[in-house]
């Protein structure tokens, strides 16, 4: 299991540092034909692979990243990819940025290996009251 969690954390940070250099190609090879994006805006807007790789080419640009809290967990042939990030994202003109939940769904293709299929961002509620709250619902602790 190790292993495996390496190798998702070692592709999140590919998959990043080529968003930040906007590197479509690099991009293209890490996602998933089916591919779909999920940004957490009000409403939520979704972005298939090309709107995804045409859009990091053209203005929703990530110029900085830093993984803090992360979580993989593997499920058969998928991985689920979660971290607290702090980020600078660009989208046209407006910078959107602070923290962050990311969540990404890897899949272990027959060929090709891993492939991102699913990915999600959303900004975080700073209220540590309600961190607090939640972590009191912990069984495990």
């Amino acid at each position: 299991m190790a292993l495996v969690e390496a190798e998702i954390e070692a592709l999140e940070l590919r998959f990043m540092r080529a968003w930040v250099a906007g590197d479509a190609k690099e991009l293209k090879k890490l996602l998933a034909r089916d591919f779909m994006a999920m940004v957490g805006t009000m409403p939520p807007q979704l972005l298939d692979r090309p709107s995804f790789l045409a859009g990091a080419e053209r203005g929703f640009s990530c110029t900085k990243f830093n993984y803090r809290e992360v979580f993989v967990r593997r499920h058969g042939k998928t991985a689920w990819f979660v971290a607290g990030a702090e980020l600078e994202l660009g989208l046209g003109l407006k910078g959107w940025t602070g923290p962050f939940l990311v969540t990404a769904l890897w899949r272990k293709g027959t060929i090709g290996g891993w492939k991102l299929a699913e990915r999600s961002i959303a900004r975080l509620d700073p209220a540590e009251t309600l961190a607090a709250s939640v972590a009191k619902l912990q069984l495990w602790k």
